[in-house]
């Protein structure tokens, strides 16, 4: 039997110093039409930070979005040079724009454009409204809800990442982050701050929404080629209009990876290959699978892991 296979592509956190170089040196598209591409979009050398660093600059939410999606640019890049296509895709929070590339909906150079704006805009409304994120590890994402609830307080606090089951990430003003960390702990949860620059997936963000869908609609969207599951609905999507409405809403909406996963296993997925440097999500689908439902799940970063992909495939 066939596998049925799913492309997932990670987001902000799975960057590190040297990712995408194997990648640059073998092909030379990547080269020119990825990295080179990326570095005239964003008027810097965003390609040495990523193969070099320092890797503090490199962690700046304006230069990781396109860093970040420009290497896994250049993963499935290699991936249809070796002719393997998905029949699903997602990906997590800034995954999703190299996942509308993947589904032909976009193109790569678009999907550069996009994030070196949305790093832009982001890292603006993180400035101009503080605030922080945490994890929170053993509560159900009906808990957390009640829990966000009652700690709010006034302030600005929601869940951010429905990541598995019980691995749930809050975002607000830190203040808030705070007493939702007290709060798990005290109903006998692990919780922890998060390092980050900001507090994502929420009307933190909200001044960014409008200037992005602007900046948005000049570029083209298509359909999809295969399904290509949202974080702002956890749905498939299909109409260009509605997915740049969804991609707009996606800065203050939360991401629904845990459905997307349940989506794409209840589909027939039996293969989830992350596309892009680490193995985070990978980790995710293994934990939403459980035991008993059979899957496999590869990383695809570099040229030895593409090759121990295919070599299994």
């Amino acid at each position: 039997m066939s596998a049925s296979i799913a492309y997932l592509f990670p987001g902000q956190g799975s960057q590190f110093v040297g990712m995408g170089r194997d990648l640059f040196d073998r092909y030379d598209a990547v080269r020119e039409d990825i990295f080179a591409k990326m570095d005239e979009i964003c008027g810097k050398r965003l390609s040495a930070l990523c193969f070099d660093g320092p890797l503090e600059e490199l962690t700046l939410t304006e230069n990781l979005q396109p860093a970040v999606t420009a290497v896994s640019l250049a993963c499935l890049h290699a991936l249809q040079e070796a002719g393997v296509a998905p029949q699903m895709t997602a990906g997590h929070s800034l995954g999703e724009y190299a996942s509308l590339v993947a589904a032909g909906v976009i193109a790569p150079e678009d999907a550069l454009r996009l994030v070196d704006m949305r790093g832009r805009l982001m890292q603006r409304e993180a400035v101009a409204h503080p605030g922080g994120m945490a994890a929170v590890i053993g509560l159900p994402i009906d808990r957390v809800e009640g829990l966000v609830g009652e700690v709010r307080e006034g302030q600005v606090l929601a869940v951010a990442n429905h990541n598995s089951a019980e691995q749930i990430v809050v975002t607000g003003e830190m203040d808030a982050v705070s007493r939702a960390v007290k709060g798990a702990q005290a109903l006998g949860a692990k919780a922890l701050p998060l390092n980050v620059s900001g507090a994502w997936h929420c009307s933190l963000m909200e001044g960014a929404v409008n200037e992005f869908r602007d900046f948005m609609s000049a570029i083209p969207f298509k359909k999809p080629v295969g399904k290509m599951f949202f974080n702002a609905t956890g749905k498939v999507e299909f109409e260009p209009a509605d997915m740049k409405d969804i991609m707009a809403r996606q800065l203050t909406s939360p991401v629904r990876w845990y459905q997307i996963v349940r989506g794409m296993l209840e589909a027939g997925v039996d293969t989830f290959v992350e596309v892009g440097p680490k193995r985070v999500l990978t980790g995710l689908v293994r934990k939403i699978a459980g035991r008993d439902e059979k899957v496999r799940t590869f990383s695809v970063q570099d040229l030895s892991s593409l090759e121990s992909f295919l070599e299994a495939l």
